[in-house]
């Protein structure tokens, strides 16, 4: 059983992104918390998958096909919950191209589903926590790439900055309505999207990260889903607007 600040029993989250990676981590996580965790993406087979897992831990488990995208659609995903406690916001792509390089469709793919996707799942969730008069918790994922530039990744870190300003925006407008707001914005970690390319190449980009981490290594999803997990339970009451970091220490900002 978890700590007491961190049970999540009776609560429910709704989780993006959550067919792999950070995000199926994620929902893993908060359900062995004892939450509800309605689990959504386009990947519906990556869905099942993430839901069989919930379920070999003891938790419970919707899932919703659609793309985030869609503000209907997660609309009504959203309103299906029968009361919202968590919006864990975590869908997210990736794309490189040197900016002069970069075409208006990479630009508006990119931030349609860092950026938007991201906002309309706050929008929603909030409205719902408000109109229910839940107290809860928004964690939005940024990106280690806020802190840095990084050649190849306009688009992505432009995406991830707007997102670290929706979280500080959002945090101040919701705290009156006892909501907090949150983003995570990892290191270098180990999953799907990071994955893209030949074995030789992917093994150097890690060997780099790895030399700059004073950890020694790259992170894996559960470290991420652990954070989440702070940002969405009790533990952190007082935590609110907060960029937390989850970088081996690669980056050290302040």
């Amino acid at each position: 059983m978890p700590l007491k600040a961190y049970d999540l029993t009776g609560r429910t989250a709704f989780v993006t992104g959550a067919a792999g990676g950070i995000g199926r981590a994620s929902a893993v996580l908060l359900a062995e918390a004892g939450a509800t965790v309605h689990c959504a993406d386009l990947d519906e087979k990556g869905l099942h998958g993430t839901q069989t897992l919930i379920t070999n831990v003891g938790g419970a488990a919707r899932t919703h096909t659609l793309d985030v995208t869609d503000r209907g659609a997660l609309k009504a995903a959203i309103e299906s919950v029968d009361q919202l406690h968590v919006l864990a916001a975590i869908a997210g792509i990736m794309h490189n191209s040197p900016v002069l390089e970069t075409r208006d469709e990479d630009l508006d793919r990119v931030l349609a589903v860092n950026f938007k996707g991201i906002l309309y799942a706050c929008q929603e969730a909030a409205r719902a926590m408000i109109a229910a008069g839940t107290p809860g918790s928004i964690v939005t994922m940024a990106s280690g790439a806020v802190d840095s530039a990084q050649a190849g990744l306009l688009c992505y870190s432009a995406a991830k900055a707007a997102v670290v300003q929706l979280t500080k925006t959002l945090a101040t407008e919701l705290g009156p309505h006892a909501i907090r707001v949150n983003a995570i914005a990892p290191g270098w970690v180990r999953t799907p999207m990071t994955d893209r390319h030949d074995e030789s190449l992917q093994q150097q980009i890690e060997a780099a990260m790895v030399r700059r981490s004073p950890l020694g290594r790259v992170g894996e999803p559960e470290d991420i889903a652990h954070a989440v997990l702070h940002l969405a339970s009790d533990a952190s009451s007082f935590t609110t607007g907060q960029i937390v970091r989850p970088n081996g220490g690669v980056a050290m900002p302040w």
